[in-house]
């Protein structure tokens, strides 16, 4: 009977002992011994389960949310909890209890944690700083989009008068200087604002193809400008005065447009000295 009895205090000590090892919350579970030699957790009085159910009071900010959780929960329970009611992830969180900071191994019950007690949440600054640049680019990124998209808007005004104006030089008519200078100038405007717009990602794409766009127009008004400084320069043109300048039998029809008026001169002088 010696024997049993120093047995099962072996047992019940390396029972006890291997409790510790595997879960931080059983340290202090007290053991009994019932008829028969076997030993079991004691229950407390008024218990009636080792599964009793508390109500946490946890204050975030401004918001209060009210938890029911096992008592033998973990910290880290709890925050799992309360991803659920803040959108915070675990690791997003921090919990004080008692004006200190609680690991997510410890247990609510070691921690002194009962029925209605109190605990409050905050963010963890890191994450909060990781969110509050993530905020921040994806402004600047949607601010891009606004930028790039007003001056497209700008732009096609403008093309329209590119349009516009490259109709009336094919048409023949004489435009003034002044009107591609002043439609160029106000092209290079936007060419400045799309520099000057910061644009990261998918934005800077936007702004690197309304930038090519401006610059075709640009392209385009320097090309009528010189026809319409030179309106002999296309081919049907071309044609008509080489037609008029073979009518005088000489070889000047291959020849520029003034070099064939100054060689008219010099023909007409010459048949008035003869006479």
């Amino acid at each position: 009977m010696i024997f049993c009895v120093h047995f099962l205090t072996m047992k019940r000590s390396s029972i006890s002992k291997g409790v510790v090892v595997k879960n931080e919350c059983d340290r202090q579970i007290d053991w009994e011994l019932r008829p028969g030699g076997m030993l079991v957790q004691k229950r407390d009085v008024g218990d009636g389960s080792s599964r009793a159910m508390i109500k946490i009071k946890v204050s975030y900010g401004s918001y209060h949310h009210d938890l029911t959780v096992p008592a033998q929960s973990t910290f880290g329970d709890l925050k799992r909890v309360l991803a659920q009611e803040t959108g915070l992830e675990p690791k997003e969180q921090r919990l004080l209890f008692k004006g200190k900071e609680k690991d997510d191994e410890e247990c609510l019950h070691m921690a002194g944690v009962k029925d209605m007690s109190k605990v409050i949440l905050f963010e963890d600054p890191a994450s909060k700083e990781r969110k509050l640049e993530e905020m921040n680019r994806n402004h600047g990124i949607l601010k891009a989009y606004e930028d790039v998209a007003k001056v497209r808007m700008e732009v096609d005004k403008l093309s329209e008068k590119v349009v516009a104006l490259e109709a009336t030089v094919r048409g023949g008519a004489k435009v003034a200087d002044k009107d591609f200078l002043v439609l160029t100038e106000l092209l290079m405007a936007q060419l400045l604002k799309l520099d000057s717009i910061e644009a990261n990602g998918e934005a800077k794409v936007q702004r690197r193809i309304e930038v090519r766009r401006v610059q075709s127009f640009v392209d385009t008004v320097d090309s009528l400008k010189a026809r319409n400084s030179n309106p002999f320069s296309n081919s049907g043109n071309a044609v008509s005065v080489t037609t008029k300048w073979e009518t005088f039998e000489s070889g000047v029809g291959c020849l520029s447009a003034p070099a064939p008026l100054q060689s008219s001169t010099k023909i007409t002088q010459d048949w008035e000295s003869f006479d």
